[in-house]
């Protein structure tokens, strides 16, 4: 059995400075992939996720941009072209949080939503789509708020199910040149928003018959299975990594 079934691939991991993004990268790291660790304002964490998959042996580099605008894009992937020069993983794993009452929502809320949720997956796997071929993996990461919406959070789930759309659209798109798409779509999940949120965690813990909420590695092992080879006829699927949470 092959102990490092993504040797020779490079995986572009965005949002990678910190929580399930960091994560996922060391994880893809540890499987023998050369990581490129995108981030839009966290320059300090991403660089920590570099040195991480460095000490542990692997190869990173770390690429800015905000997704939101196409140009920072596409001028990251000119970056890729020239280091580490091909691209065979992206996992859109960047996203906020948008939260509020209906009779208050601002337009800004609304395009922070949905321009950094669905648009920047979309730039992202436009680029990607012009590069990446056989064998190839699209991962979006999307969640459990566009399968159980609650009240006040209709920009999030609505920004995080068009990205559900996306994916099965993806999958039989890049199909036709050998590259698979999915989503990924986690619960409640530490490190990230719960750490601060005791009464949301709570919340969250109690929805799940396992009466907790999940860690980013478990989140960073499912995106690992569906980018090994072994994951070569997995496409246009979702898959709920909430521990039977029931919202």
């Amino acid at each position: 059995m092959n102990d490092k079934p993504l040797a020779g691939k490079v995986a572009l991991v965005t949002g990678a400075g910190r929580g399930i993004g960091r994560q996922i990268a060391i994880k893809l790291a540890s499987e023998g992939a050369t990581i490129v660790a995108h981030y839009a304002n966290s320059k300090a964490g991403a660089a920590e996720t570099v040195a991480a998959v460095e000490a542990m042996g692997g190869k990173a580099v770390a690429y800015q941009a905000d997704i939101a605008k196409r140009s920072e894009v596409a001028a990251m992937f000119a970056k890729i072209d020239t280091d580490p020069g091909r691209i065979d993983i992206v996992v859109n794993n960047s996203g906020v949080s948008v939260a509020g009452t209906l009779a208050d929502v601002t337009d800004e809320e609304i395009e922070t939503a949905f321009s950094i949720n669905t648009l920047g997956p979309l730039y992202v796997v436009s680029e990607a789509a012009r590069r990446i071929g056989e064998g190839g993996r699209i991962i979006n990461l999307g969640s459990t708020m566009s399968e159980f919406p609650l009240g006040g959070a209709g920009l999030y789930s609505a920004a995080k199910s068009a990205l559900k759309s996306f994916t099965t659209s993806w999958a039989k798109e890049l199909g036709k040149q050998g590259a698979t798409v999915n989503m990924v779509i986690p619960g409640a999940t530490s490190p990230g928003m719960m750490d601060s949120s005791p009464d949301y965690r709570a919340f969250f813990e109690n929805a799940s018959p396992f009466n907790r909420i999940g860690r980013a590695d478990e989140i960073a092992a499912v995106v690992a299975f569906l980018a090994s080879p072994e994951a070569s006829w997995v496409s246009g699927a979702h898959i709920l990594a909430n521990g039977a949470a029931n919202t």
